[in-house]
This record gives structure tokens, sequence and C-alpha cells, in this order.
């Protein structure tokens, strides 16, 4: 049997230079890495001076770019292998928000899950099935994977920011749509952001919503 995998990839330190008090963890897109996102980190701690960020990279080499890594695959990009890949990595994500809340003696509530496309079916996946609520979770570009079976899976109701960019040629917009229905009808708060003009990527909109919603979600 092969070693399990351990999620590794960039980190920023806490901007007051005191031990973390929060964690705030990125997750990258297909093709990315963990480098991808660490570069909001310094924006978001003018904020949240107290937070520490990483940013793993995912656990499989992409399989549709020279360079980069994958959640899971994307070649068939039908709801059952989606559904699939999000099922096997989860518990990588999982293990990686157990081991670093323990490491710094932080109570799951004191964790944010920042997931952009890929990342963010991640995020909204493992973040609403945890035993124990996490702080917030921002999806940006990205979709509820299994939307029909959240009802009955969902076991913790953190809140969650959507941001879209209304002209993405990626993961369409029509996906910000349905993940809002979703989330709605399993009773998780959702607070939600449609960019005019914006393609696959995350505006400076977008991330002074992001701030916003982790200075409220780590002062409750």
């Amino acid at each position: 049997m092969a070693e399990p995998t351990t999620l590794s990839g960039p980190s920023f330190a806490p901007a007051s230079g005191g031990p973390a008090k929060q964690l705030v963890i990125l997750l990258h897109g297909v093709g990315a890495n963990g480098d991808d996102l660490i570069g909001l980190a310094p924006m978001l701690s003018q904020v949240l001076p107290d937070a520490e960020f990483l940013s793993p990279n995912a656990p499989e080499p992409c399989d549709m770019a020279p360079s980069g890594y994958q959640w899971f695959s994307l070649q068939d990009r039908s709801p059952g292998p989606i559904e699939a890949g999000v099922r096997a990595a989860a518990p990588l994500v999982d293990q990686f928000i157990d081991d670093h809340c323990a490491a710094r003696q932080l109570a799951p509530d004191r964790v944010a899950l920042f997931g952009f496309s890929q990342g963010c079916m991640m995020s909204l996946f493992v973040g609403l099935r945890r035993p124990t609520p996490l702080a917030a979770i921002l999806g940006y570009s990205g979709a509820l994977v299994a939307p029909e079976k959240l009802a009955s899976e969902v076991v913790s109701r953190p809140p969650v920011l959507l941001v879209h960019g209304q002209d993405d040629p990626v993961v369409p917009h029509q996906m910000f749509t349905a993940a809002q229905a979703g989330l709605t009808s399993a009773g998780v708060e959702v607070r939600s952001l449609s960019r005019p003009g914006l393609g696959h990527g995350i505006d400076e909109a977008g991330i002074h919503a992001g701030a916003a919603m982790l200075q409220s979600a780590f002062m409750a």
C-alpha cells in the first residue's frame, strides 16, 4: 500500500510577529500551485494581522498541463467523476486542517478555507462536512459539487462567501447561481458577490469582500 500523501506548500506568517491566532488555508485551482494564492496573504494580513496563511500544493501533478497540480483530474467533467475526485481528495484537506490546528493549538472555529476554482469545489465540500464548524468558507469562481446530496450530508454550517465573475469562460456564471441555491436549501448562510466584466479570476472587490468576511468570522 502506498504511503498517504501529506500536503505541503508556501506559508505567510502573522504580520503581528506573534503566534497565529487564526489560520487561513488557501486552496488553488487546477494547473496551479500554492504560490498562486499565497500572494494574497500580504493584503489580507493588513486586516488579519494575527492570521497565518497556508497554501498547500494539491496532491497530484496536473494531467492537462506540463506543470502545476490538481486536486483531482478534470479530463472528464461530468458530475460523477468530479464528485468521485472531490471525495477522494477531501480526506487530505481534512487531515491538513487537523494537523495544523493541532500544531498551533487552535480550535477549528479559528480556521477559514479560501478556495479558487477547483480549490473552491474542495473548500465547499470539505468545510460543510467537518464535525466542528470552521470560521468561514470563501469560494471564488468555483462550483458546489453534488448539490443534491448536500442536505443529507451537511454536518456543520459555517458562513459562506461566493464570488464569481459574470464573464467567466472556465466555470460558467450559472454555477455561481446554482451554488447559492444549493447552499441556501441546505440551511447554509451565504453571502454572494457577482462581478460584472470579470473572467476566471479574483479582482480587488473580491479580495475586499473576502477580507471583510474573514474579519467578521474571526470576531464571532
